[in-house]
């Protein structure tokens, strides 16, 4: 886990998660957490939504590459999300546009559009994007391998469509889901599209199995972490475990 909270302190990173060598998962935290080499390892990063403590690190991470004259990266992504990317991060003004950059023919990033629900491979992976519930278009990731599949649950409070397309899967291996306020925090969480501890559990029933799924929780916001952590570890009969930096899992 290269960044597993929803804030930033010299102790916490926010959302960025790799798969393998080559499939990182948001990039709140890939340059922050990963050295000049492994950073050239990636080929793909799915972005699950616009909001900066998910996409902040693409913009250094683009720059190390460029350097490095690093074959393309694929950023994927809703169309959505990707409009956002362009309009407002990889613009020629906050940053530069590396989709030209060293030249329309050899860039640093290309773009490849997810459509909701569709498979499509990355990275060795099949993967597919599922919209959620958050305050701008967001989307979790089912991620599929030889080993079975994982879900990334992406930004989100309750939603429906995610718990779906979860119960028709026969090879979940885990579920990386997000929690981020406590308990009596729920009129922020909700304003904000998020997690509380009350609100992660009901979800997490909507599972067919919530006993028996392996739930790594991220997001955390740092202010909260010991009470949200505290709220969590009360809740029985599900199988959660709290993520940490550096955490790895061999699925």
């Amino acid at each position: 886990m290269i960044g597993c909270h929803g804030g930033e302190t010299p102790k916490h990173r926010t959302s960025a998660f790799v798969i393998g060598d080559t499939l990182a998962v948001d990039a709140g935290a890939l340059t922050s957490g990963l050295e000049i080499a492994d950073q050239m390892k990636l080929t793909a990063c799915l972005v699950s939504h616009a909001h900066m403590d998910h996409i902040r690190d693409l913009s250094t991470l683009a720059d190390n590459r460029c350097q490095m004259r690093a074959p393309p990266l694929t950023i994927a992504a809703t169309a959505e999300t990707i409009a956002l990317l362009k309009r407002h991060f990889f613009n020629g003004l906050l940053w530069p546009d590396f989709t030209q950059i060293p030249s329309p023919r050899e860039p640093t990033i290309r773009y490849l559009e997810l459509v909701p629900e569709k498979r499509v491979a990355i990275a060795g992976h099949d993967v597919r994007a599922v919209l959620v519930s958050h305050t701008i278009e967001a989307a979790a990731f089912v991620i599929e391998g030889p080993g079975g599949s994982i879900a990334y649950s992406g930004d989100t409070g309750p939603t429906e469509r995610l718990w779906e397309v979860l119960n028709e899967l026969t090879d979940l291996k885990a579920l990386l889901m997000e929690v981020s306020f406590p308990n009596h925090e729920q009129g922020l969480a909700t304003s904000s599209g998020h997690h509380t501890p009350q609100t992660l559990a009901r979800e997490l029933r909507k599972y067919k199995t919530p006993d028996a799924l392996p739930t790594l929780l991220y997001h955390i916001k740092p202010v909260f972490q010991a009470i949200v952590e505290h709220e969590c570890a009360a809740i029985k009969g599900l199988s959660l475990e709290v993520l940490q930096l550096g955490d790895h899992f061999v699925l």
